[in-house]
């Protein structure tokens, strides 16, 4: 993994952490051209767990954490991020996928993401 990797999962865990209570226990970030591909990993707290036992509360679950998510990038670009990879962020796309407790980031920038 390369520091900009690092730093980049560093500023990732912090918002989920600062927003949900809980960072995601393993994350990964691939950097594709213009796109920085996140999986994260166990990001559920307890309580998003009990209640994601029920069809209803998963869905209520699954839509909370990804119009959270959404919702707070679109306002405001985490500290750092657009500095680090050198490029301003044009969009987020965010999914979880609750049974198995993982969820992918999609971050598409405006130019290349020099490594």
């Amino acid at each position: 993994m390369s520091k900009k990797e690092a730093a980049f999962n560093e500023i990732v865990r912090k918002v989920r952490k600062d927003l949900f209570g809980k960072g995601p226990e393993r994350i990964k970030t691939y950097f594709i051209e213009n796109i920085a591909i996140t999986i994260l990993q166990g990001n559920l707290t307890p309580t998003e767990k009990f209640i994601a036992r029920s069809p209803e509360g998963k869905e209520m679950v699954h839509t909370a954490r990804t119009h959270m998510i959404q919702e707070v990038y679109a306002q405001q670009v985490p500290d750092g991020m657009e500095e680090l990879v050198g490029a301003k962020l044009v969009h987020l796309f965010s999914d979880i996928k609750i049974e198995e407790d993982i969820a992918v980031s999609v971050f598409l920038f405006e130019k290349k993401i020099e490594n």
